[in-house]
């Protein structure tokens, strides 16, 4: 196991790699993905840099190094913390809320592909907590994969608009609105649009509303599956 995956994995019994050179262990892992998850937080992903997380420690990047690796080593650290489960989800509706609050308390989360997976085992107790939901539900083998896909690209965009909406100045959010009544012959043009009915009243909460109704929609689709099957 190399020195980046006894990393991610410290929690869960293996032992972090000592540092070769200088002074041992002037520096805690927790802390420093605290400090760099916080620099996220505040100014996004862009902000990160060895440079900025050392600097919190009057350190310079290269003194980061044995603790972290690369800079990729460093943001996959943060985003396998960032993403640990506060508690086990319930039911797919516990499941999807859940994770669509980690992302909104770490917007930058969206930002990292999912090519770039952590391989954490903090993001392996979300999709291991989904498969049991959806074992629990009876779907079908061949149909959990898809579900899985869905659920998480639904609450990975959803979460990401939610972000955008909350970074809306007034101004901004003036300039939208106004933009979106501009055109005279809207609903003549779109009828089928205009007419489409919100999930929520209030526009800024459509992004939860609209996951919670999608995740119904979802089951229901899953719990058919099923019915279909015991036939």
């Amino acid at each position: 196991m190399d020195d980046h995956l006894r990393r991610l994995w410290r929690h869960r019994g293996t032992t972090l790699p000592t540092p070769r050179r200088g002074p041992r262990q002037q520096l805690d892992l927790d802390d420093i993905l605290t400090a760099a998850i916080a620099i996220a937080d505040a100014s996004g992903l862009e902000a990160v840099s060895t440079r900025a997380v050392a600097a919190r420690f009057g350190k310079t990047a290269m003194a980061l190094y044995p603790y972290v690796g690369t800079k990729e080593n460093l943001l996959a650290l943060m985003q396998d913390q960032a993403v640990a489960m506060p508690a086990p989800p319930a039911d797919l509706q516990g499941w999807a809320l859940a994770l669509f609050d980690v992302h909104l308390a770490h917007p930058w989360l969206t930002e990292r592909p999912w090519s770039q997976a952590s391989q954490g085992p903090n993001e392996q107790d979300w999709l291991e907590a989904l498969l049991e939901i959806l074992e629990r539900l009876a779907v079908p083998a061949a149909s959990r994969a898809p579900a899985v896909t869905m659920l998480y690209a639904t609450v990975r965009a959803t979460a990401q608009t939610a972000a955008a909406y909350q970074r809306l100045t007034a101004a901004e959010t003036a300039a939208w609105l106004a933009r979106a009544t501009a055109i005279d012959d809207f609903a003549v043009r779109y009828p089928r649009s205009a007419n489409l009915v919100p999930v929520t009243a209030d526009w800024r909460d459509s992004p939860r509303a609209g996951l919670v109704a999608a995740v119904g929609l979802l089951a229901a689709g899953l719990a058919s599956l099923d019915n279909r099957e015991a036939e």
